[in-house]
């Protein structure tokens, strides 16, 4: 259960949760697009603004669904598990959401579906199906997915969890890549290496808190909070 937790970004930051099992990370990234609403609290970015309330009603416990609907579409989200249409092909995969969700007509969708194919780096495997690729080629998909619609904001929820050890590299790659090209991202892994070296700020969650937050260096450094310390050193050795 989340507590009190408040998290700001600017454009371009790389901002990383970490924390053990259970301590909040996923719970807090789906509350920032509201995949999970909270009991109390407010979400906004450029200039839409949605608060939220326990009692859920006809709206969910938001305070406005067309706000909701709209400040949705400023955000990408790339899950553990990909979430492919078996169905359809990888592009097929990256336009779904251009012509369903944004009204983007078919030929533009195609465009920008294969804009964004190209951009991960899987351009010659547009037309196989999720069973045709590999763990790390089906999250490649799903990041495209992700950047074909333009969002203000990448959500990562430990995009490598679901991938054998000798995949993991090749989509840390893709997300590093974006990273330098000034994307605005807010990322839960447990690859702390990737973490240090790829975050403008990093946030630590035990028990639903945020105990302790700052630059990798500030984090990663002897005066960091004993929690934070232990975990990070259970991570790395």
């Amino acid at each position: 259960m989340l507590k009190g937790v408040s998290l700001s970004a600017q454009k371009g930051d790389v901002i990383t949760l970490i924390g053990g099992s259970g301590s909040g990370k996923s719970t807090f990234l789906r509350c920032m697009n509201l995949l999970e609403v909270p009991d109390r609290g407010s979400v906004e970015i450029d200039g839409l603004h949605v608060e939220t309330t326990s009692k859920r009603g006809k709206t969910g416990g938001v305070s406005d669904l067309r706000t909701l609907r709209e400040l949705r579409k400023q955000f990408g989200m790339v899950f553990q598990n990909f979430n492919l249409w078996p169905h359809m092909t990888a592009i097929g995969n990256v336009m779904d959401p251009l012509r369903a969700v944004h009204g983007v007509p078919k030929a533009e969708a195609y465009e920008r579906a294969l804009e964004a194919i190209s951009q991960v780096g899987i351009e010659e495997r547009k037309d196989y199906f999720p069973s045709q690729l590999s763990g790390g080629q089906q999250q490649r998909v799903a990041i495209a997915r992700a950047l074909a619609v333009d969002p203000e904001i990448l959500l990562f929820d430990e995009p490598t969890s679901a991938l054998d050890p000798e995949l993991v590299s090749e989509v840390l790659r893709v997300i590093r890549k974006l990273a330098d090209s000034g994307r605005t991202m807010v990322l839960v892994t447990h690859e702390m290496a990737f973490a240090r070296d790829v975050s403008s700020e990093i946030c630590f969650l035990r028990g639903g808190y945020i105990e302790h937050r700052g630059s990798p260096d500030e984090v990663f450094s002897k005066a960091a909070p004993e929690a934070c310390q232990k975990f990070l050193h259970g991570m790395i050795t």
